[in-house]
Formats: structure tokens, C-alpha cells, sequence
């Protein structure tokens, strides 16, 4: 089972890596416009998806997520 290994980030981080508030991470998770990995209580996101973001730009996150 060889899968890419990528970073978890916490909402602090992403928050510090796309300069915005940590409230506005956690209202894109809670529309579903951001992919979540949770592991008990803690929420994170992978950080290739954020590099993607940054690199892509935020026009195909403006949309929710798919089931």
C-alpha cells in the first residue's frame, strides 16, 4: 500500500498560509468547499490541496465539494 505521503495541516495553518482569518477556513470546511481529514476531534487538510489552491487560485473552490 505505496500512497503519497502529504501533510496534514491544522486550521491555524492554512489560515497563516492563504493570510486569512481562521474563521473563514472553518466556514469553507463547514460549506464543504475545503476537503477535510478528520482524525478524532482534530480537523485538518491535506496540504497538496493547498498548494493547488494557491497555485490554481480560489475559482474552483467557490464551489461545495461533492459528496
Amino acid at each position: 500500500m505505496d500512497k503519497p505521503k502529504t501533510k496534514l495541516l491544522r486550521v491555524p495553518q492554512v489560515a497563516e498560509r492563504l493570510a486569512v482569518k481562521e474563521s473563514t477556513i472553518r466556514k469553507m470546511i463547514f460549506e464543504r468547499r475545503l476537503p477535510v481529514v478528520r482524525i478524532g476531534r482534530t480537523v485538518t487538510i491535506p496540504e497538496d490541496y493547498i498548494e493547488r489552491l494557491i497555485h490554481d487560485g480560489f475559482q474552483n473552490v467557490m464551489r461545495p465539494i461533492a459528496r
